[in-house]
């Protein structure tokens, strides 16, 4: 039987991040994908928000994404678009960009620190001990891992064979996504009817001035609201010619699909991230409408807050129950996403009291202050996880600033890029001394004359030490004393290291 520390259900967005962020860590973890290879028939998600920019900033590969992307403004609630451009972030702007393209680049990024894949395998069931779990493959030889992580989407065979609920609410519409051949040229752009929302558009475009320009010919990008919740069997042509018939009363002549799927805006969360050795996330953990484009999103923050977690557990750094903040902490993140996709979805409704309530919320929205709160909460910008009380920088993102060290100029995600925690020293030089913990903590010193400011909240007092984890939250902040220092080390990192 094969052996892995780590084995991880699903090479999608939030299995190829969470096997890097283990990878960076040093532990042997592998992946296991029911697909033949990497390739993904399909659009699906279409965009990386601007907190998951910075994520693959921390780890020094958010070049890779912005090179072949668009970058554009593309957080948004009720049909309300937001402008991030004033937010105090590297990145104040989203990135259209298919999920194929983002998957194809992670798993290069997984490739060069050696991550096996198991194509062609799929999870068919496990059985958990004290001491590990032997996970039962499709084709080929059981595999053993201290760790199993379900990343295999909405269905999750991990969810279900754990026997972790997944309460929430059932679909009340569903809408057809299709790329296709069509013999007339349809209306580009996204259209609304009494039906709903409906929009025809190509995988080839260019974004100028804020405005989508498609690239002549080709397949049609299709997505067609239905005028009843859909089978939950896969959709045909002749079903996507039908709704395209009822919304638009013609199908524009569709033929040759290249693939077709359907969507709804069934919302379910799991009730628990965690039975013992077996962890979900990504849409096992959570699934919702696509409204507002946050579930790649979430799935791959998801990864990088339980990535350094477990990897401490596994190389016996810290106890197993530091996974119990997994779930504390990313589990408010998805509920908070299910309850504002479901009011988006509600504010999709075509009837005019409907449409009334969309005109106040637009009106709300254009306000200074909502503006920024729900721009900041749909681009990620504000996820704050509870750490402690004290200074506003607790539990929230750390900014990415210009320090200066002894060695020269540092950005702060630079010293992110190998997943390790870092304690910025911003007082005296050598005044901190860490050394219980100098085998798994960097301490740099370093000055930064600046302001400190957060999106929403403006600017913050700025600290003389702050403890920044490996998923770039903060930890500590020192204000003129080591105090709870040693336990938010311990806390986090582990035990102080004895001679």
């Amino acid at each position: 039987m094969t052996q892995h520390a780590v084995v991880i259900a699903g090479a999608g967005p939030t299995g190829l991040m969470l096997a890097g962020e283990l990878a960076l860590a040093g532990v042997d973890v592998a992946i296991v994908e029911r697909r033949a290879n990497q390739e993904l028939a399909g659009s699906r998600a279409g965009g990386l928000h601007s907190r998951t920019i910075e994520v693959l900033d921390q780890r020094g590969i958010a070049d890779r994404f912005l090179s072949e992307g668009q970058v554009a403004q593309v957080a948004g609630f009720g049909g309300v678009r937001f402008d991030l451009s004033d937010f105090p972030t590297r990145h104040n702007y989203g990135l259209g960009l298919w999920q194929n393209h983002i998957e194809r680049i992670l798993a290069g990024w997984v490739a060069e620190l050696a991550v096996p894949i198991y194509y062609g395998r799929e999870v068919t069931g496990f059985a958990q001990d004290g001491t590990g779990v032997d996970v039962g493959l499709s084709a080929g030889e059981p595999l053993r891992a201290e760790y199993l992580v379900g990343c295999d989407g909405g269905r999750s065979l991990v969810r279900k064979a754990a026997g972790i609920e997944f309460p929430g609410w059932d679909p009340t519409t569903s809408a057809l996504i299709a790329q296709v051949e069509m013999a007339e040229q349809p209306p580009l752009g996204v259209h609304t009817n009494a039906f709903g929302i409906h929009s025809f558009g190509k995988l080839d475009y260019k974004i100028h001035d804020g405005k989508i320009v498609y690239a002549e010919g080709g397949p049609v990008g299709v997505m067609v609201t239905e005028e009843h919740v859909g089978a939950a069997n896969e959709p045909t042509l002749q079903d996507l010619s039908a709704a395209l018939i009822a919304v638009c009363g013609t199908d524009y002549g569709a033929h040759s699909p290249i693939w077709i799927s359907r969507f709804t805006d069934m919302t379910r969360q799991a009730a628990n991230y965690r039975d013992e050795r077996v962890l979900l996330a990504g849409d096992a953990a959570h699934v919702h409408a696509p409204d507002g484009g946050q579930g790649l999103n979430t799935g791959v923050q998801d990864a990088v807050n339980l990535g350094w977690k477990l990897a401490q557990v596994v190389k016996g750094t810290s106890p197993e129950s530091l996974l119990d903040s997994y779930h504390a902490e990313r589990h408010p993140v998805a509920a908070r996403v299910l309850r504002n996709t479901m009011a988006s979805v509600a504010l999709r409704r075509q009837d005019e009291r409907t449409k009334a309530v969309c005109e106040v919320v637009a009106e709300l929205l254009g306000m200074e202050e909502p503006r920024q709160r729900f721009a900041a909460m749909q681009s990620g910008l504000d996820v704050h996880y509870d750490v402690g009380e004290g200074h506003p920088l607790l539990g929230r993102r750390m900014p990415d600033l210009d320090l200066a060290t002894p060695v020269g100029p540092l950005r702060v995600f630079s010293l992110l890029h190998s997943a390790q925690p870092v304690l910025l020293n911003l007082g005296e030089p050598g005044s901190i001394d860490i050394t219980p913990w100098a085998d798994r903590v960097q301490l740099i010193d370093a000055t930064y004359p600046g302001t400190w400011e957060l999106p929403a909240i403006g600017a913050v007092p700025a600290p003389v030490a702050v403890l920044i984890r490996p998923d770039g939250y903060v930890a500590w902040v020192g204000e003129g004393s080591q105090r709870g220092l040693a336990d938010a080390l311990t806390r986090w990192f582990g035990p102080p290291a004895t001679e």
